[in-house]
């Protein structure tokens, strides 16, 4: 992945390239809502990959152009996207059927924080008004690998890659891969700890493990 040297830490487009270099061919895979929707622009040549929404869209295709642009096709996060001559449509019960039967390879979901045991706190925060939890809590529960891509401390300096989570849990111990516009943590299994494998441009470890509340290997 091409980066520029002089910029310090990774771009959201950047974590959304380095997410996509997780897609193998022959996956189905899951975008989730925020960063997560960029990954389908920077999946590797060669790679097919069949993005499903869970809004009952198998096959999505990109983001159109201004021209391109159909308000009657949307994701499940409400974004117009466009169609594939492969595109096929089914009911929101079959979408959930095949994420709740472990037919998706891999979802790539945001978060507002990620615990050092795998646990995920993305879909509200007490005392603000929320639309709900979405698909979420099915997809951290029948998907057969979760990455989560965050950015890694929130707007006020506080560390999101945490001992514990303080927010209300989408899922526990379900993150197996954590992309920052830091780092890159991978663990080997779901009873493994989190192991530092990357850093970004310019960032040290050092910087890492100051902004970073969550015990890891490195």
């Amino acid at each position: 992945m091409a980066t520029d040297t002089s910029v310090k830490g990774w771009t959201r487009d950047q974590m959304a390239a380095r997410a996509a270099l997780e897609m193998h061919d022959g996956f189905t895979a899951n975008l989730g809502i925020g960063i997560p929707t960029l990954v389908g622009n920077f999946i590797p040549p060669g790679v097919d990959v069949t993005l499903q929404s869970e809004n009952g869209i198998l096959g999505l295709g990109p983001f159109p152009t201004e021209r391109e642009v159909d308000p009657d096709i949307i994701n499940a996060g409400k974004q117009t996207i466009t169609e594939l001559d492969r595109t096929s449509y089914v009911s929101s019960a079959d979408s959930f059927a095949m994420i709740r039967g472990g037919h998706i390879d891999l979802s790539v979901l945001g978060a507002m924080e990620v615990a050092e045991n795998g646990d995920l706190a993305n879909w509200m925060i007490p005392g603000q008004m929320i639309k709900g939890p979405g698909g979420a809590m099915d997809l951290v529960a029948g998907v057969r690998r979760i990455i989560v891509l965050m950015d890694h401390v929130s707007k006020s300096g506080s560390p999101k890659f945490r001992t514990h989570c303080t927010l209300p849990l989408t899922g526990a111990n379900v993150v197996d891969m954590l992309i920052t516009d830091l780092a890159v943590f991978d663990r080997k299994s779901r009873n493994a700890a989190f192991r530092l494998i990357e850093l970004a441009p310019g960032v040290t470890i050092e910087e890492v493990r100051a902004k970073t509340e969550a015990s890891f290997e490195a």
